[in-house]
């Protein structure tokens, strides 16, 4: 998705329309002789950090202890270990 770019006198004259299109999700980018300087987004709107939040589902789940060696037979099988070991 391309984000919409605006000169300076377009944004004074459109502002309105402008805002009600950041008011649906939609930033922009104010520019000054095609060379962009700020980008408009809403004030509740998630930064580049909060989209990838770790630990969020913490205390949710568990992870079981043998969690890293889970198939590991069938993986070593897979890969030319012998049918015993899968068994």
């Amino acid at each position: 998705m391309t984000m919409e770019k605006v000169n300076i006198h377009q944004a004074k004259t459109q502002l309105s329309r402008l805002i009600e299109q950041v008011l649906r999700g939609e930033p922009f980018i104010i520019a000054r002789a095609g060379k962009p300087l700020v980008k408009v987004t809403r004030i509740d709107a998630p930064s580049a950090g909060q989209s990838r939040r770790l630990g969020f589902l913490t205390g949710q789940f568990t992870v079981p202890d043998d969690f890293d060696r889970m198939g590991s037979d069938e993986i070593e099988w897979s890969f030319g270990g012998s049918r015993e070991s899968a068994e």
